[in-house]
Parts: structure tokens; sequence; C-alpha cells
């Protein structure tokens, strides 16, 4: 609960708090099936990050000044940081998202039994993320979340949709009023990922994250692994942009140098408990028969030029329940910028 006190604390600093070499980091996060052509299943996906400047007891007092001495203080002798190599890093991150879901045909009125319900999700989440590096070949990443959000109409799921569907004069989303109910979410997940980068030249290169984890809620239960493979040009040592899912933000690190690469990845999932097809926990709801193994297969491209950069990613998702009649397909945007 300390751990949890002082991360609010540190998140809560202005937004000077910064170094030129150690900064914070904005990320926007935008996924949504209409690049691909469709508008169901996984329908609207948006988070806004930010990741602190490195914590770690290593780096210079001058380099986080504005941060209260005390705050900075207890935070360094938290077990975990303490007892962490000396050049480990420590890394605190805020969000806050909104998912939606909705059948194949959004223009009925009536409970489609056999199709997925309406749900929204509307969440803040916080993390903390740890990196280190073996020598020039090996890096590491431990990240843990919190987070709370709440499922049904207070979402406001159902809002956004309709009004974006109005002003780009799209078809109407008519069946909200089936959306499942009311329902505190809190989720907790650990995910940890290793980055093979053999390559250090600045031109043409390739690298490998792998990735495991878990997540345990009443909106998520689920074991997932997964690989990610990256060519192109001067790829940085950091970890890839992921799509929106409990624990799986990234660390990046600034450079100055143009940077452009391609990568695919692919994520598999466990599935226990999925609340947007499992239905409501504590009360009767419509639901499917949700499927136990998904995976998510992503290609995409990443640009990097001094403090910014920028994703694109189309991702195909393996059936996610028994009537579902074929795989889905979704685009995501990511814009970061480091100040």
């Amino acid at each position: 609960m300390l751990r949890y006190c002082l991360l609010l604390i540190l998140m809560g600093i202005p937004l000077s708090v910064h170094s030129s070499d150690n900064p914070w980091t904005h990320s926007f996060f935008f996924e949504n099936d209409l690049f691909i052509g469709t508008d169901s299943d996984y329908t609207n996906g948006m988070k806004y990050s930010i990741i602190s400047p490195d914590l770690a007891p290593h780096i210079p007092l001058n380099r986080t000044a504005k941060i209260p001495r005390l705050a900075l203080d207890l935070f360094h002798r938290i077990p975990l940081i303490k007892n962490a190599p000396a050049e480990t890093g420590h890394k605190v991150e805020l969000s806050v998202g909104q998912s939606m879901y909705t059948p194949r045909d959004i223009s009925r009125y009536d409970l489609i039994e056999d199709d997925r319900p309406y749900a929204g999700y509307s969440y803040l989440a916080m993390s903390y993320h740890q990196k280190s590096d073996d020598g020039k070949l090996w890096s590491q990443m431990d990240t843990a979340e919190v987070q709370i959000g709440i499922v049904g109409p207070s979402s406001l799921a159902e809002d956004a949709q309709k009004l974006v569907h109005r002003t780009r004069n799209l078809q109407r989303p008519n069946g909200w009023e089936h959306q499942l109910k009311d329902e505190l979410g809190v989720t907790l997940a650990f995910e940890r990922k290793w980055l093979y980068h053999p390559t250090h030249q600045r031109r043409f290169c390739a690298d490998a994250i792998a990735h495991t984890g878990a997540t345990l809620g009443n909106v998520m239960t689920y074991l997932n692994a997964g690989v990610e493979v990256r060519a192109g040009w001067n790829i940085p040592r950091s970890f890839a942009v992921s799509l929106i899912r409990p624990a799986g933000s990234t660390w990046s690190t600034l450079d100055s140098n143009f940077s452009i690469y391609l990568f695919t990845a692919i994520n598999g999932r466990i599935v226990l408990r999925d609340i947007f097809l499992d239905g409501s926990t504590f009360r009767s709801s419509h639901h499917v028969d949700k499927k136990t193994l998904v995976a998510d297969l992503s290609t995409g491209i990443t640009a990097r030029y001094q403090r910014f950069s920028l994703s694109l990613v189309e991702t195909h998702r393996t059936r996610e329940f028994e009537l579902q009649p074929h795989h889905h397909d979704f685009g995501s945007i990511t814009l970061s910028y480091a100040f």
C-alpha cells in the first residue's frame, strides 16, 4: 500500500520535472476496426498514459530536483527498489482509457442472443516498471499494474460511440439498451519482457522481444505469452510499443537519431475470464461461450525522431467465442512524445 501511495505522489509532480536526457513521456493509443472496414466485436480502444523519468537511486538528484526530497527518499527505501542492482531503472506510469465492444449488426434494436453483448469499459491504471540490462545483448523489464474501472453505462462508451457515429454520419448503434450493467472492475497484472538486441551499430539491425505474464480480476483473467521480431534502421535498445493490454506498456529510450523499423508480433492468451463475453460477474446477463485460446498477430511500422515516435499496426485476432463466424481485425495508432 505504501508503494502505491508514493507512486501517486510521484505521478502528481508538475510536468516541469524532467531533464533533457531523463524525460517524462506522453503516449496516446488509438485502436479501431474502422481502419479495416468493420464495426463490431472489439470496435474501439483508447488510452492516454504518462510515464515518469527514471527514478532509480543512482540517478543524480539534480535530474529530479523538483521532486520533494522526502518523497524521493521514501521511494528509494521501498524494498523492491532498495535491493535491486544499482544499474536497475525504475519508472511509474499513470493511464486512463476506454474500450468498447459491440455485436456485428449494430442496426438491430433487439437482444442478439447468438452474438456478444454490448459492453463499455473505462478505467484508470497505475503501473510500475523495473528495467535492467544484462551485458550488451540482453535487457529485461518487469511491469506490475493495478487497474480500476467501471463496466456498463457509467463507462460512457454508449455516448462516445453514438457521438462519433452521428458526427461521421455512420450507422447509429441501436442495441446499447442491452449492454452489460454497471460493475466495478479491478484488475491486477504482471508481465516480464526479455529483449535480445545483438546489433548496436547505427545501421540496419534486428532484435527480438519475448514476454510472458498473467492478469487477474473480474474484468479479465488470463495467462499470456508471445514474441516480437523487429528489423530496420537504428532500432533503439528499448521495448516495443504494445497493443492496449494490462501491463503491456513499453519503456522508451530517448535517442536523437532517426529510427524506422518493421515488426511482427504474436501474443497468445489462455482466457479464464472475460467479462465482455462471460457477462456480468454478480448478476444474470447476456453472455456467449468464449474460446479459451485466443491469439493476436500484429504487423506494423514504427518511426522515431528525437522526442517523437509514431507506430502504425494492423492486428489479426482469432475467434473469441464459439458462435463468432470469423476472426476480427483492427488497426492501431500510437503516438509518443518525450518532454
